[in-house]
């Protein structure tokens, strides 16, 4: 390695930690996006990463990372389903970030008659069933945009919020 490769890596190091940092101060809600492989094993993860794409037809995007096992079984079925976990919820938004093998055996969950992908119903305040429409790779994640076919809403409490590397409810009105 040159010397200015370790610079560069070495800066982009630096770049990385304040681009977490950055984020870290930009609020959002936690989901878990979970699927079914085509063998019919449930795989799930976090993320915070979800956004509105479009009204007509219904869209959402997720960002998966590369590799994940979970994105290989979104991948392979097609269908996906994004879980928005409600505000007492954190232990299992804990649990699908700690990559745990059992997060299936310990938690409730329900497989749906379509094959959408794993209901979470006890800990969201709302599921939504997508189908894989487009998916696009940046750097260490893949983006899947989901067209959405059905949405549940099991639970009326609010949302499970995550910024500056803590959970929080939504505040009371």
């Amino acid at each position: 390695m040159t010397e200015s490769t370790i610079q560069t890596t070495a800066a982009t190091a630096a770049l990385c930690d304040d681009f977490r940092s950055m984020m870290s101060g930009f609020p959002t809600g936690v989901a878990v996006i979970a699927a079914e492989d085509l063998d019919g094993t449930p795989w799930g993860m976090t993320c915070s990463s979800v956004c509105s794409v479009a009204l007509d037809p219904p869209t959402l995007l997720v960002c998966l990372r590369d590799g994940s096992p979970t994105l290989q079984a979104v991948l392979a079925s097609g269908e996906f389903t994004v879980n928005l976990l409600h505000e007492d919820a954190q232990g299992v938004a804990e649990l699908f970030a700690s990559g745990d093998p059992e997060r299936f055996r310990v938690t409730p969950w329900e497989r749906t008659a379509d094959g959408a992908g794993p209901h979470l119903p006890r800990d969201a305040h709302t599921i939504a069933d997508c189908t894989v429409a487009l998916t696009q790779r940046m750097g260490d994640h893949v983006t899947v945009y989901g067209r959405v076919r059905d949405i549940r809403r099991p639970s009326g409490r609010p949302p499970l919020l995550y910024g500056l590397r803590q959970f929080a409810a939504w505040p009371a009105t």
